[in-house]
């Protein structure tokens, strides 16, 4: 089985890739939604992150804007909350790719894939990416987003050119919707051919 990671800058469009990925029936672990079960109501990091962050979690599951305001920008803090989700998101990783071992091919919806060096256990990455302004666009409309927070997660990010250089395979979604939809069919049509799907 070849395991291929998916990543993109946020505002990209990787999540609207990962969907199309999954209706053409391909495997795809989502770390991020994995996260999100892990910290929502009665999640299995709950626990730690209270005893970590005092305040940060309720009925509800973790409070993201409390959570968000006790790490971000603060790196010490934002590694110890790593250090908490990490093992875990791992560990479901791990679940994830027994399930699937009969598959020729699998994906890893990876956000910080390059960031975390994690493009280095895989068969291939796939970058997702559009031009800077149509990003900019996409995630200023976000709730809650403002432009100096979209600037500090941009920095933490490694930039978009450099993960297109380190990339196996682009998905550009500066385009159409219909345009996006056929570069992930040729792209699955691809790693079929190379696994012999």
């Amino acid at each position: 089985m070849k395991v291929y990671g998916l990543t993109g800058s946020i505002g990209m469009g990787k999540s609207a890739v990962a969907a199309m990925l999954r209706r053409e029936g391909v495997p795809v672990f989502d770390a991020d939604a994995q996260v999100h079960h892990l910290q929502g109501p009665g999640g299995a990091l709950l626990p730690a992150i209270e005893a970590r962050f005092p305040g940060t979690t309720g009925p509800k599951g973790v409070d993201r804007a409390k959570l968000g305001a006790a790490v971000f920008g603060h790196p010490q803090e934002r590694r110890a909350l790593e250090a908490i989700v990490h093992p875990a998101v791992q560990s479901a990783r791990r679940l994830f790719l027994r399930r699937h071992r009969s598959r020729n091919f699998v994906i890893l919806d990876i956000p910080l894939l390059f960031e975390t060096h994690g493009h280095r256990r895989l068969d291939g990455v796939i970058v997702v990416t559009a031009p800077a302004w149509k990003q900019r666009k996409r995630v200023l409309a976000r709730p809650g987003m403002t432009a100096a927070k979209f600037r500090q997660i941009v920095h933490l990010q490694t930039p978009d050119a450099q993960k297109r250089l380190r990339a196996d395979h682009i998905i550009h979604t500066g385009t159409t919707f219909t345009d996006t939809r056929a570069q992930v069919r040729r792209l699955v049509a691809c790693l079929g051919a190379q696994t012999g799907r």
